[in-house]
């Protein structure tokens, strides 16, 4: 096998873009919104349970629409869709940065989400499973690093600023950046394939030794029994980071303590996302995903039983595990198990339940903090959850994985 060095030597103009896209989609996400989450009911005089219902309106609405934009994906060239859906972002967070109005927030979360969380990130991860093959593992892996430095980096640095820089600006900022991204990705991709090339370039089949349809996909029980784990970790995963502030209050720590820790998050998601796909280019998806979320358990009952920051700690070293394996996997899981040559519009499928879920998470939570229920004791169902997801990918597996096509030997 190639070595990982040689392979990124070989491949950076078309790793890069992964990377770059990744990174860019964190003004949409969650963990970075959140940061203002304070500052924004403060302003408008919104309860946790409000807050939380305008985040799930507005990521809600983006699901939907992810729905059939995400099928562009099978149509249009990387640097064409993903400039168009930058553009979006910055004018996304232009419009945060001059909230002025309760009602606009459904809108601006819609926007924000959409072409953050949604798009960008639906355009990086189908672009790496369609370019690379038997190497799609280490792609995934590695163009995920975009996630990964945005996690580490934007909330230190939003944190420490806020306090001396109006919050208004932040947004500016993400905006500006946001276009940045546009000349810095034309140039890698000047000479970008077309997707139905690089799909007919680099074909794989699915289950059944064919190319499965979004209807077929739908029809197929392994869909199904592989929703509760694509649910799970936008959901809770979101919701954990989306009441950081109210969680981190509730421990008796500063907001800056817990964020501290997000640092040591990222090396280890990392590490996790690096040794997954060497494992998935290695083994495949189908021995991999009844058990990667197992951390999870762990990630949340260290969240609701440990009051120091060693707890938080732990809680977020199982978590980045996961989270880890979980950037890489689900991704070539659609294609391993469904081909390659419909993959945009089946993962905008999937896109669609991992925005819709990022929007429910943070929405249960938030209501049953407000009707009193204690996030401690939330995140101990939580983790009865991830198990029983577990137990439901393992089912699936055992039922499904015999009919894919025979992986050649790795040597």
């Amino acid at each position: 096998m190639t070595s990982t060095v040689t392979f990124v030597r070989e491949n950076f103009r078309f790793l890069l873009p992964g990377i770059l896209l990744s990174f860019l989609s964190s003004f949409g996400q969650t963990f970075f919104i959140a940061l203002f989450a304070g500052e924004i009911r403060t302003e408008f005089g919104l309860s946790h349970g409000d807050w939380s219902g305008i985040y799930l309106i507005g990521t809600t609405a983006s699901a939907v629409i992810m729905v059939w934009a995400g099928v562009l994906t099978d149509h249009f060239r990387v640097r064409i869709l993903g400039a168009i859906i930058l553009v979006g972002l910055a004018a996304a967070c232009l419009a945060m940065a001059n909230l002025s109005a309760v009602w606009m927030l459904p809108f601006v979360i819609l926007a924000l989400r959409f072409t953050g969380q949604g798009m960008l990130s639906h355009i990086a991860a189908v672009a790496m499973a369609r370019w690379f093959v038997a190497t799609r593992g280490r792609a995934l892996a590695i163009s995920a690093l975009g996630f990964a430095i945005g996690q580490a980096l934007l909330p230190l640095g939003v944190v420490a600023v806020k306090d001396i820089v109006d919050w208004h600006r932040l947004w500016v900022g993400g905006a500006v950046v946001s276009l940045l991204g546009i000349p810095i990705l034309w140039a890698l991709l000047a000479q970008e394939r077309t997707p139905r090339a690089a799909a007919k370039a680099n074909e794989s089949f699915g289950m059944n030794n064919r190319h499965w349809h979004r209807k077929d996909a739908l029809g197929n029980g392994l869909f199904w029994f592989i929703m509760p784990a694509l649910l799970g970790p936008p959901a809770f995963n979101t919701a954990f980071f989306f009441h950081q502030v109210h969680f981190a209050e509730i421990k008796g720590w500063t907001h800056f303590d817990l964020v501290a820790l997000y640092p040591m998050f990222t090396v280890v998601s990392t590490a996790a996302m690096l040794i997954s796909g060497w494992l998935l280019d290695r083994l495949g998806t189908a021995r991999l995903l009844p058990y990667y979320q197992l951390p999870m358990v762990v990630s949340f009952l260290a969240f609701a039983g440990i009051q120091s920051l060693w707890g938080g700690a732990i809680g977020l070293i199982a978590m980045a595990l996961a989270s880890g394996a979980n950037a890489t996997l689900i991704t070539a899981f659609w294609a391993e198990f469904y081909g390659t040559k419909n993959i945009g519009g089946i993962k905008a499928l999937a896109a669609a339940v991992v925005v819709f879920g990022s929007a429910v998470g943070p929405a249960i939570i938030g209501y049953l903090i407000d009707f009193g229920v204690g996030i401690e004791l939330q995140f101990v169902g939580i983790a009865l959850y991830f198990l029983v997801a577990c137990g439901l990918v393992w089912v699936a597996m055992a039922r499904y994985a015999p009919t894919l096509p025979k992986r050649a030997p790795k040597t």
